[in-house]
């Protein structure tokens, strides 16, 4: 096959390997980048909101091979305990980073998808092609690149991306635990500076994974003591640690988490996934969003490879239909974040929601979208 007519993705994550298998349905041949191997474990919520789930069926993959939780219900606690509990509108599923990833490249490489294990180190656009450049000093030339590379990277850095300027508060936590937590539920506990979302994944292990300011961790030693002197101050928190068993040797971590706007196309490359943009972790939707990414973004470059719009209609439509789909919910998830974090305000929103239970659900579905048909450009 012509260079010219190969699609390169950068980064192996959900938004990654989702369009690299959408792509390859249609018979483009595609070669993904990723720097770690699979599987791995990654700082994750690992809820899925089911507006993907038919999408994700619609490429014919097994995901209840993964042995996945129903979830349909949520809870939400204040720093000092309360609760309100609701159904879940759309409801969703938990499942691990580690598990999903590896069905998804998996399922890359039997549908003849090729991943290069390396570090990109640069991406330029010259001539109406696309050349990627690895730290072997290899180059690789596509007609079509795509940019998941995640929440932060050394790339970001080289494109000179202004989100990565902006020193971000933020820092992310993960690990999971062994714990009597009931299957259907995701429950999001606030705490002083952030707040932590719980749910079961397979194997009846519990991912706990949480969001918080780094001013607010700063002045504790390490993460157990700012479990026990900060987070436990929320008894829902408590009961967590005092109860639960660390499955993994020690938590994971991530800082310098951004939220901050991104473009949606860096030197005429689409960015998908967390590269495009990131919900707070509150919302409980930021896997779905990075699937979601990679459909809209797959069924695009599938008719500018076809000759159906040409570069510039290809970059204005995405551009158009990513804000159309995402936009909103990114725009309301900061608004509940920073209601959250403030402890009065969120105790009086708290006591109106016990008051009108009916607003919660309605909150939900402000960050949630509807569910995705398995409708397609062209058909598979």
């Amino acid at each position: 096959m012509n260079n010219q007519t190969k699609i390169g993705i950068i980064g192996g994550g959900l938004a990654g390997l989702t369009a690299a298998i959408h792509l390859l349905k249609q018979g483009f041949f595609v070669i993904l980048f990723e720097k770690n191997s699979f599987p791995k474990h990654k700082v994750c919520g690992e809820f899925i909101s089911n507006e993907v789930w038919e999408y994700l069926h619609f490429l014919n993959l097994n995901i209840e091979s993964l042995q996945p939780t129903k979830i349909n219900r949520t809870v939400f606690s204040t720093q000092d305990g309360k609760t309100i509990g609701s159904q879940l509108p759309l409801g969703g599923f938990g499942v691990s980073r580690y598990a999903l990833d590896n069905h998804l490249h998996k399922n890359v490489i039997a549908l003849g998808g090729v991943i290069i294990q390396t570090n990109v180190t640069d991406v330029t656009f010259s001539n109406d092609i696309f050349t990627i450049k690895t730290e072997e000093n290899q180059d690789y030339t596509f007609k079509i690149a795509l940019g998941a590379f995640g929440k932060r990277s050394n790339l970001d850095i080289r494109l000179g991306r202004r989100f990565i300027k902006k020193k971000s508060p933020w820092l992310a936590v993960k690990a999971h635990y062994q714990i009597d937590f009931p299957n259907d539920l995701v429950a999001l506990h606030n705490f002083e500076g952030g707040y932590c979302g719980i749910s079961k994944v397979e194997n009846d292990a519990v991912n706990v994974c949480y969001l918080v300011q780094y001013k607010s961790f700063k002045n504790y030693k390490d993460i157990t003591v700012f479990h026990e002197q900060v987070m436990s101050k929320n008894p829902n928190l408590k009961t967590l640690f005092v109860n639960g068993k660390l499955l993994f040797e020690k938590p994971l971590t991530i800082s310098q988490i951004s939220f901050e706007n991104k473009p949606k196309i860096e030197n005429h490359m689409l960015m998908i996934g967390d590269s495009a943009g990131l919900i707070h972790p509150l919302c409980g939707n930021g896997m779905a969003m990075a699937i979601h990414s990679a459909k809209i973004a797959s069924e695009l470059v599938i008719l500018y490879l076809e000759n159906v719009i040409n570069r510039k209609q290809l970059e204005i439509q995405y551009v158009s239909d990513w804000n159309k789909t995402f936009k909103n919910r990114l725009r309301f998830g900061k608004i509940v974040s920073k209601i959250v974090l403030n402890f009065y305000l969120s105790k009086i929103i708290m006591r109106n929601l016990l008051i009108f239970p009916f607003l919660f659900p309605m909150i939900i579905k402000k960050t949630h979208g509807k569910s995705i048909n398995k409708k397609t450009n062209r058909k598979l």
